[in-house]
């Protein structure tokens, strides 16, 4: 099994990925309501980041850092740029807005991803490959220079809105597990039962967005109750 890369994150935890897709406003809401738990990762969704851009990423990375804090650790933001070229000039502009990852496409060109894990190593941040409608996920981290620290296995919301049958990946966890070192992200399940099968199944970070898509009253109480499976 190959050498785990390096990463921010702490491999022998388990985090829920808040993904925030709506506008910034629904965004601040969300993340003043939720609990302040080491195990929450916050997404700044492919959706809000296309509509505010960079400034969206900062303005979340403000906001959890004022209600998280920074100490001992500030919050971690992930930026959902869903890279698909121009692998060093996307890591860039994700660094500017503060987030501590990127994520690109595991379909893009090899050499589109190895720019991207390199380029995300020289800036401290965490490179995370989306393997959405990639058939084979380990010919894809085989044929890359250095493997980054997270593989995301993801059903995607159109795949499950117009194919009931298509299912979350979770086969592929332990096939990658099995070969490298890495942590992995399950995306496509906003269900407590979907979360808890993946964390069972041995996944990492479970990613959910319906249920926190806008906030509610109930949104830390849904917050809280998906960390329960999660501990």
């Amino acid at each position: 099994m190959s050498h785990r890369p390096q990463s921010q994150l702490n491999p022998k935890k388990a985090y829920l990925q808040i993904a925030l897709n709506s506008t910034l406003e629904d965004a601040r809401s969300i993340i003043f309501s939720l609990p302040k738990s080491d195990r929450i990762i916050i997404e700044a969704g492919t959706p809000l980041i296309k509509h505010y851009g960079v400034q969206g990423i900062r303005a979340i990375r403000g906001w959890a850092d004022q209600h998280f804090g920074t100490k001992p650790t500030a919050p971690y933001i992930v930026a959902d740029m869903k890279t698909m070229d121009r692998g060093e000039t996307e890591v860039s502009l994700a660094r500017a807005g503060g987030a501590n990852a990127v994520i690109a496409l595991g379909c893009s060109p090899t050499e589109t991803l190895n720019a991207f894990i390199e380029n995300c190593e020289k800036n401290g941040m965490d490179a995370m490959i989306d393997m959405m409608n990639v058939e084979f996920p380990l010919s894809v981290l085989r044929a890359l220079k250095k493997i980054p620290p997270v593989v995301l296995l993801h059903r995607g919301v159109d795949e499950e809105a117009f194919n009931r049958e298509k299912q979350i990946p979770l086969y592929e966890i332990r096939r990658i597990k099995g070969n490298f070192n890495i942590m992995i992200s399950i995306a496509g399940g906003d269900t407590i039962r979907e979360v808890q099968r993946s964390f069972f199944n041995d996944a990492d970070i479970a990613v959910i967005w319906k249920s926190v898509f806008q906030s509610s009253k109930e949104t830390a109480k849904l917050v809280e109750e998906f960390l329960k499976v999660i501990k």
